[in-house]
């Protein structure tokens, strides 16, 4: 028969070789059409709604590691997650409400008040996912508590909740975390080794020096609020000065910045704080007018002026050593700051030059805009009552991320 393939009858002859033929050819397509299933994009993510406004999936480029895993987990965290404080302590110390909500400190005030306004509060402790030992350490010393009756106070404190509750030892603390924004309320729990080495720290200065464990403890956003200006937005063409510092020389890394390039004509660096006598808030309005801000650590890793930075839409250029940066397991950095080390000091000006007009724009462009929602300023805020994805929410999500790890 014309067309007919040679060796096609011996073929019909055989049907079982034929079969497995077709055997084979079924296992094939069945691999190639999950092969290609597989390639399909995911379902997309939960998109994030601010303040009510029209929800909007992220875009590219994202400043999150991972904006689909924050997405759903975020949604998770405001569905689910639970907050027991403990209520003993003396009012007159260190249970309410720090003193005031203003100053470098005020992160620990807010976290505080935010914690009772919020929903993740809970008073059954049996629903309670993590508990709060609320001590503020910096209520203590606005009532001029020394440091020496403030380790006792702490110790005498904690252990007493250790020997009336039982959730303490159900995990030997791990379940458990305090917050301080003052670098002294770090130390106030140095009588308590057990506490800093399994519960979670949420605290402004994430040192090394002090036990601060990344991935354990949590790197708490040192705000300075409330901002005598408007934050900074697309405001481009305005930012002609190359980069700004001005502050005390308080750390080593500060003297070298000061020393190296105060009187460099492109970069505009003082060794003290810019005088109120030069003019109404010159320090912040240089702010807007500069493309990087120059982030150096100073008694500590931490600076309040990072948070500056961001607020006024100025590219922070972060320069301290060992510094576990807040939000830094969700945030991608490296899109809306440039992250140095110490050492880059005596190179900051060509670095800084090296960097091209459209790769400043796209680190502006993230750190203002709403290219992949929200942007980043929003979580360097703080409010009262919360606000999503604001900075207390963000420090919960961080608590969020721990608490799974912690299984008993």
């Amino acid at each position: 028969m014309a067309g007919r393939l040679p060796g096609a009858a011996s073929a019909a002859a055989a049907p079982l070789p034929r079969a497995l033929l077709l055997l084979a050819a079924l296992a094939l397509f069945s691999l190639t059409f999950l092969s290609l299933r597989s390639l399909r994009p995911a379902a997309a993510p939960p998109s994030l709604a601010i303040g009510g406004s029209r929800p909007s999936s992220f875009a590219r480029p994202s400043v999150y590691h991972s904006a689909e895993a924050f997405a759903a987990g975020y949604a998770e965290m405001e569905r689910s997650f639970k907050v027991y404080i403990y209520p003993d302590g003396d009012p007159k110390t260190f249970y309410q409400t720090p003193r005031k909500l203003t100053g470098k400190y005020a992160s620990e005030g807010y976290f505080f008040q935010n914690i009772r306004e919020s929903r993740f509060r809970t008073g059954d402790p049996d629903k309670a996912h993590l508990f709060f030992v609320p001590i503020s350490p910096h209520k203590m010393r606005g009532k001029g508590t020394s440091y020496e009756n403030m380790t006792i106070i702490v110790k005498d404190y904690v252990e007493g909740l250790i020997n009336k509750y039982p959730y303490w030892n159900r995990t030997l603390g791990a379940d458990h975390f305090f917050v301080t924004c003052h670098d002294v309320g770090v130390r106030a729990f140095e009588g308590l080794p057990f506490m800093v080495k399994n519960s979670i720290r949420v605290v402004c200065s994430p040192s090394y020096n002090v036990d601060f464990i990344p991935h354990k403890d949590i790197a708490l956003p040192q705000v300075l609020q409330p901002f005598a200006l408007p934050e900074g937005g697309n405001d481009v063409e305005n930012r002609t000065i190359l980069g700004f510092w001005a502050g005390h020389r308080n750390s080593k890394i500060r003297v070298i910045l000061a020393r190296v390039w105060e009187n460099d004509t492109e970069l505009a660096i003082s060794n003290n704080r810019i005088s109120r006598a030069i003019g109404e808030l010159v320090y912040q309005k240089q702010f807007y007018r500069t493309k990087f801000c120059i982030c150096p650590g100073g008694s500590q890793v931490n600076s309040a002026r990072i948070s500056d930075s961001i607020h006024y839409g100025c590219v922070p250029v972060i320069l301290s050593d060992y510094y576990d940066l807040p939000f830094n397991d969700i945030l991608d950095w490296r899109k809306f700051a440039v992250v140095l080390k110490e050492r880059d000091v005596y190179q900051l000006k060509s670095i800084l030059k090296s960097i091209s007009q459209e790769e400043f724009v796209e680190l502006h462009k993230s750190l203002v805009q709403n290219i992949s929602c929200p942007q980043v300023q929003k979580h360097f805020v703080w409010h009262s009552p919360p606000l999503p994805y604001d900075a207390f929410h963000m420090v919960m999500y961080e608590l969020w991320l721990r608490h799974h790890v912690i299984k008993y």
